[in-house]
């Protein structure tokens, strides 16, 4: 007696189940052995721990993305014959999911909330990059703005203090100048900048 058509397409069907899960499994052992790979080497030189592990997350949050774009072809012109192909595209994004978690343990980053809300509004984050600078720019301009209305305030007033009370000025102008040189001494004898030296700032 003939096996019916139907009993061998279950029989085909259990058979590429069978083999997705231990291409699955084989995929999960080699991941698992390539991320206890890089560990070790991470291990063997911790300056560039940081950089190798933002390295490897970056490379499996890409291998995600791309399993993610297949399963999407995949279901949305699924057939027969896709079955295969879509178990086989579920259990790698099972494996590479583990994969990040892992990788992820190891990479300290901190992600400012603004930038997430404006991943998860559809937008570009390197706008919060761009509003960012732009933020520094403008309050750098306004203090550099009151520090110049500052300076400007002194001079004035150095002017006018310097013919009312010209004595008095050149004094101030002396004991300015000798508090910058000790300043510039113990700097010098504390090495306190790499180069040695302080500006001495002359009084108009």
């Amino acid at each position: 007696m003939n096996p019916s058509p139907n009993s061998t397409a279950g029989n085909g069907g259990l058979s590429a189940i069978t083999g997705a899960t231990m291409a699955a499994g084989n995929a999960l052992t080699s991941t698992t052995n390539a991320y206890s790979s890089a560990a070790a080497v991470a291990a063997a030189d911790p300056a560039a721990d940081s950089s190798q592990n933002l390295k490897q997350v970056i490379h499996s949050v890409d291998k995600t993305l791309g399993l993610l774009h297949q399963l999407y072809l995949t279901v949305s012109s699924f057939s027969v014959v896709s079955q295969l192909p879509l178990l086989q595209r579920l259990n790698a994004l099972v494996a590479d999911l583990d994969t990040m978690q892992k990788l992820a343990e190891n990479c300290d980053i901190q992600v400012p909330m603004e930038v997430v809300n404006l991943i998860d509004d559809g937008k570009n984050p390197d706008e919060f990059t761009r509003d960012v600078l732009n933020n520094c720019i403008a309050k750098n301009q306004s203090t550099k703005g009151k520090t110049d209305a500052f300076k400007s305030l002194r001079k004035y007033l150095l002017e006018e203090l310097e013919q009312a009370f010209p004595d008095e000025v050149e004094n101030y102008r002396e004991i300015r100048a000798s508090s910058a040189a000790e300043s510039k001494r113990m700097a010098q004898s504390q090495s306190v900048l790499p180069n040695g030296d302080v500006k001495v700032k002359t009084e108009h």
